[in-house]
């Protein structure tokens, strides 16, 4: 299959692209587990809360088993005192999920494709920047209507990510950053030429 190369001199290139990357059917199940296992890897699981035995004080039984009217008490920490410990606290832990890297390549390979089908795929010709330039990047957006997007590049461009750091809904990133979440939640995804080489070399 072909994509039409956006760049500023309007003139007309194609870029061919793998049909067996980019024509794959969508598969929500595994786009599914793909996000989730994203979301609870980037988990920090560092939530702490004390229990009873971690609550300083509260070795000394506060008052007489018996004979004052009141219920029995062990210890001033316990959980239905105001001070004691948590009844069933959070203890750190790791929430991150097994994914096989042949599924989650299959499930970017899947997401690439239904953005393909829906025309929010897209091919640019990378911008050249000598400095951080936030207004031509916008004008450059613009013509091509391209106001809320994920640009996809093979490098990191320094005067590039850094004129379209302010622009709202803009976001760049090298094909080493994509995840599942960040391609579903853009509207547009432009790719330049060459990173679309290294995705497929990927996927």
């Amino acid at each position: 299959m072909k994509l039409d190369i956006l760049n500023t001199e309007n003139k007309k290139e194609d870029l061919q692209i793998s049909d067996s990357t980019f024509g794959k059917a969508f598969n929500e199940t595994l786009v599914h587990q793909a996000v989730v296992t994203y979301l609870a890897g980037a988990r920090q699981g560092s939530h702490k809360q004390k229990t009873r035995s971690e609550v300083r004080g509260g070795g000394r039984k506060p008052y007489a088993q018996k004979g004052t009217g009141r219920a029995r008490a062990g210890t001033i920490r316990s959980p239905i005192w105001r001070g004691g410990g948590v009844a069933f606290a959070a203890t750190p832990r790791d929430y991150s999920k097994k994914i096989n890297k042949k599924m989650y390549r299959a499930a970017i390979s899947s997401i690439f494709s239904e953005l393909h089908r829906n025309e929010r795929l897209v091919a640019i010709e990378q911008p050249k920047f000598e400095t951080p330039k936030t207004k031509e990047m916008s004008r450059f957006l613009k013509q091509f209507n391209l106001e809320k997007v994920l640009i996809i590049l093979d490098e990191m461009d320094t005067n590039l990510y850094l004129s379209a750091r302010n622009i709202p809904h803009v976001e760049v990133v090298t094909v080493k950053e994509i995840n599942p979440v960040i391609l579903l939640r853009s509207e547009k995804v432009a790719v330049t030429p060459a990173a679309f080489k290294l995705i497929e070399a990927w996927v």
